[in-house]
């Protein structure tokens, strides 16, 4: 059975705890980076990671985009949103559809 991990500083993850998800704390992008290494290789379906770790790491991250396990989704963190995961579903929908179907400028 897959399992779903949460990456991010103690305050922006400590939350999804309690929705029985796995939760590692990491406080800078290189503890991400180590954490991603080894989880990807366990049974992990999905791994969210907030959006401030994750935008150093966008080549490490980069190397799970056309795999189907484990699915990298980038989350706001504590102190909010930075677009990156926005941008990331926009890139990703527009890869599968051939179009940008979800812009706000609409023809």
């Amino acid at each position: 059975m897959y399992k779903i991990a949460v990456i991010g500083d103690r305050e922006s993850v400590l939350g999804f705890k309690a929705l029985g998800l796995d939760v590692f704390f990491a406080e800078d992008a290189e503890d991400a980076r180590e954490t991603i290494s080894r989880i990807s290789k366990e049974n992990y379906a999905v791994i969210y990671i907030t959006e401030s770790l994750a935008s150093p790491l966008a080549s490490e991250i980069a190397r799970f985009k056309d795999s189907p396990v484990p699915a990298v989704i980038l989350i706001p963190g504590k102190e909010g949103s930075l677009g990156l995961g926005l941008t990331a579903v926009h890139k990703a929908v527009e890869r599968a559809v051939g179009a940008d179907i979800l812009s706000d400028e609409r023809k």
